[in-house]
């Protein structure tokens, strides 16, 4: 049956590129590639070696080689790229659904680590990248590239790949491993976009006190108000929800105000200039906090598959291409008079982002543990090493990110800016698929599952018991300094403070959520009652659903 199926794509290979039905032939063989990734991943699954993105990686380069020689070496794609379509089209399912998914519990406990891996860390490397290729590619015969070109590449590189790392990891075997790379990866895209829009802002040609400040200020606004767009649409979209409530007539109405939504805070930020990456990702947060309890429990299922959905398939997508596209003559043809310079940018670049997230990774861990009451709430260095691992790989916004600014309608007509697209894309495929398949290894081998194991199922149970008991403690004492054998010297009032910010923090948002948020925009526990509506028992029935996206 393989033949057959082989000397289809051949022959769609050629129609793409010699009739007037490429659109649909170009179309067709992409679906057909599409579900082969789907197959071939569901079937290399457990095995846990092989993820999603490394095996539509796989695919897309034998296809790649098949139409390249069906074409006599004139073209290995069937798609032209446009870095619109990136934007515009793929990103924002693939960032919502991440911030629809988190689990906020254990993400908002992390928050302090994770904004510092994310927002400082992602600063740290993207400064590092900048200077390290300023300095070593001005040495090398690579073509013109400006100042700006090198900032480009150190917001293209500090952008992690939070898909091939969670598709690595376990949430059960490894919670605060997990965590925190879902958490900064989701932060470390956020921010590296928020750079890369305000270096599009900027001519830093030349750069001076005055525009170093100018460019602070202009990547803060930028945060900040991305972020409160964000809330403002999934708070709009809550509030529609619980007043209308769409359910008592129609599911399909919910599902589609949802998604549109949802669609729109991301819309709506590029409308005006902002990061609709962090915008989308807070919407997402906010509408899994509200919106999503006001609907009905069907809509709840539909939404929840259905976001996942599309998050996967634009994942595939992109990764499938990438494939393909590393394959194209075009960008090669420019770096072919001197291979030896490609491989030295990418070997340059690799090793830039070896020593980016190690200068921040292992620092900022350090100053996170200091912070912390009790030993197994600190990152350990094994913890540590897998963190700094796991973030290596590249992937969907890296190329994003460098087809936005090296190319034209996925074309490009200048030596070093193929020498970059070229560099990106080796960069992109070393990462996922060594660092993707030594991953899992790595994490066994210094995490080690049955000692692990214990940790997770003792931490999950003193949170679940200082949970519980938070709202017993009037002194904001502790649960664990009560127990047997983990007793500690009393603190000043002072320390106290400075030791447990986050759990007072958390105490006191709950007290306002539950007293002003939740009675206006709905949410667990103010459901609103309609015909039609969930009662009491189907909720009953779905806290254990309902506790996969709320915590």
């Amino acid at each position: 049956m393989g033949f057959p199926l082989v000397s289809a794509l051949m022959r769609l290979g050629v129609k793409s590129t010699t009739t007037d039905e490429a659109p649909i032939n170009s179309i067709t063989l992409f679906v057909v590639l599409l579900c082969f990734c789907v197959v071939i991943g569901h079937l290399l699954e457990k095995s846990r070696w092989m993820t999603e993105s490394v095996t539509a990686l796989l695919i897309g380069l034998c296809t790649g080689i098949v139409i390249l020689l069906n074409t006599e070496w004139k073209s290995s794609r069937v798609l032209v790229f446009n870095e619109d379509i990136f934007f515009i089209y793929l990103l924002p399912p693939i960032i919502f659904n991440a911030g629809f998914q988190v689990k906020k519990k254990r993400f908002f406990q992390n928050f302090m680590t994770i904004m510092l891996l994310g927002a400082v860390g992602s600063f740290i490397s993207f400064v590092i990248i900048w200077l390290g290729s300023l300095q070593l590619f001005e040495k090398m015969d690579i073509g013109f590239l400006e100042m700006n070109d090198y900032l480009a590449l150190g917001a293209i590189f500090s952008a992690t790949d939070t898909v091939c790392t969670l598709q690595v990891l376990n949430q059960d075997e490894t919670p605060l491993l997990y965590s925190l790379v879902f958490g900064e990866g989701v932060v470390n895209d956020a921010t590296s976009v928020v750079l890369f829009n305000a270096i599009q802002r900027f001519d830093l040609s030349h750069i001076n006190s005055t525009i170093v400040m100018e460019f602070i200020g202009n990547f803060l606004y930028l945060f900040l108000t991305s972020t409160l767009l964000g809330i403002a649409v999934g708070l709009l979209s809550a509030y529609i929800m619980k007043k209308l409530y769409l359910g008592r007539h129609s599911t399909d109405r919910e599902v589609a105000l949802m998604i549109l939504m949802a669609y729109l805070s991301y819309m709506v930020a590029e409308l005006f200039d902002l990061s609709g990456i962090l915008t989308v990702f807070f919407c997402g947060i906010v509408m899994s906090h509200y919106t999503w309890h006001n609907v009905t429990e069907s809509s709840r299922v539909t939404t929840k598959h259905a976001f996942a959905t599309l998050s996967f398939v634009s994942e595939i997508f992109i990764f499938l291409y990438v494939g393909m596209d590393a394959l194209d003559i075009e960008k090669w043809k420019f770096v072919s008079q001197s291979p030896g310079t490609s491989i030295g940018v990418s070997s340059i670049l690799l090793g830039l982002v070896l020593i980016g997230r190690a200068a921040f990774v292992f620092p900022l861990c350090f100053a996170s543990n200091l912070t912390k009451k009790h030993q197994s709430d600190k990152i350990g260095f094994k913890q540590q090493v897998t963190v700094w691992w796991a973030g290596l790989m590249r992937g969907a916004v890296s190329v994003a990110l460098a087809y936005n600014w090296f190319t034209m309608s996925g074309h490009t007509q200048r030596r070093g800016n193929a020498v970059m697209i070229t560099s990106t894309i080796t960069v992109v495929l070393f990462t996922n698929v060594v660092c993707g398949l030594l991953t899992k290894p790595l994490v066994r081998w210094l995490l080690p599952q049955h000692k692990h194991s214990g940790s997770i199922m003792s931490s999950e149970l003193l949170s679940s018991e200082t949970s519980l008991a938070m709202p017993l403690l009037t002194n904001g004492d502790d649960l664990k300094w009560d127990m047997p054998g983990d007793r500690i010297p009393r603190r000043t009032v002072l320390r106290m403070l400075l030791m447990t910010p986050v759990r007072s923090v958390h105490y006191y948002w709950r007290m306002f959520d539950d007293s002003f948020m939740r009675p206006v925009f709905g949410g667990r526990g103010f459901v609103p009652f309609a015909p039609g509506s969930p009662n009491e028992d189907i909720v009953h029935q779905s806290v254990v659903g309902e506790q996969q996206i709320v915590e």
